[in-house]
């Protein structure tokens, strides 16, 4: 299958970024390149560092961008100080994190991401480590209740959790299709009729299965050290457990005196490190919406180094 994926807010991406064309910038999530192409595309003697976990993205990206002076490192991006590290590269102008699971992913069968269609339960964007159906028959009750209760906000993940661990006991989980209805037959009919109740739990499990979470705490705090003054970070997240960590993140950057309020004078010192471009966080125009349905959750926020 064609590696292919709409860059979403690809626009305002790169206002967002504010790109120097002698600059060093850093798009922690290349997939089908589409804005890694972009940046590079505004530079003249500045540097793209283009990083994806996913092998498959990392070769899609690298066709796209051939030509451009672009160096490919296929690595989770929460090894972006390493990266750079490696490179000679101290400080960097701007970093780019889109994240969740690219179209390919979830359109490509044998990945294992989505629930409609039948595959065997995988959800690796590295192919590699823990894999959903290790989650799906290797966790106990309270932990599979537990990440798909925190990670999916599902308010049946008991239900969801209990009916897992009683039908694994006849035979493995092995397929999305065979955890897709399990997960239906847990919740009431009202919400089966009203939507598809399967993307909560999904979504849980591959956040777990890939420590999207973890990951992104860390690359938030790497990536703000790497930046230059009047550098930029930019994030577009998918769900409100990445906004929610993404926005709690860049306010704690902004964020200067800490001391209590009955002090009558500063004794802690801290001072802003940081300033943010949005208040609130950018969304699709109806256009791309309707262009690119997948984009309607996408949220993007900016802050830029002090």
């Amino acid at each position: 299958m064609k590696f292919s994926h709409l860059p979403v807010l690809l626009d305002e991406c790169m206002t967002g970024l504010n790109i120097d064309p002698e600059g060093i910038y850093i798009d922690g999530t290349a997939g089908g390149g589409g804005h890694s192409l972009e940046i590079a595309r505004r530079l003249t003697t500045g540097k793209l560092i283009a990083i994806d976990r996913d092998p498959d993205a990392i070769k899609a990206a690298g066709e796209r961008l051939y030509g451009t002076g672009a160096k490919l490192v296929n690595s989770n991006y929460c090894e972006m100080d390493r990266i750079t590290r490696e490179l000679g590269i101290e400080g960097v102008n701007g970093v780019l994190l889109d994240l969740g699971v690219s179209s390919y992913q979830l359109d490509n069968r044998e990945r294992g991401f989505s629930y409609h269609d039948d595959a065997p339960l995988d959800m690796r964007m590295s192919k590699e480590g823990i894999s959903a159906k290790d989650v799906v028959n290797g966790y106990s009750y309270e932990e599979l209740s537990r990440i798909i209760f925190e990670y999916g906000e599902e308010r049946y993940a008991k239900n969801i959790a209990s009916n897992i661990v009683k039908l694994r006991e006849s035979k493995p989980i092995e397929s999305t299709a065979e955890l897709a209805e399990i997960i239906k037959e847990s919740v009431p009919q009202k919400v089966r009729r009203e939507k598809n109740p399967c993307r909560k739990t999904f979504q849980a499990i591959r956040i777990e299965v890939n420590n999207e979470l973890g990951s992104l705490s860390e690359a938030i705090d790497k990536a703000f050290e790497l930046l230059l003054p009047k550098g930029r970070l930019c994030i577009i997240t998918f769900h409100s457990l990445e906004d929610r960590l993404t926005k709690q993140k860049f306010a704690g950057f902004c964020q200067g005196c800490t001391c209590p309020p009955e002090f009558p004078v500063c004794v802690c010192g801290k001072k802003p490190r940081g300033r943010l471009i949005t208040k609130k966080p950018i969304e699709p125009s109806e256009e791309e919406q309707r262009i690119n349905p997948r984009s309607r959750s996408a949220k993007l926020r900016v802050i830029e180094k002090i």
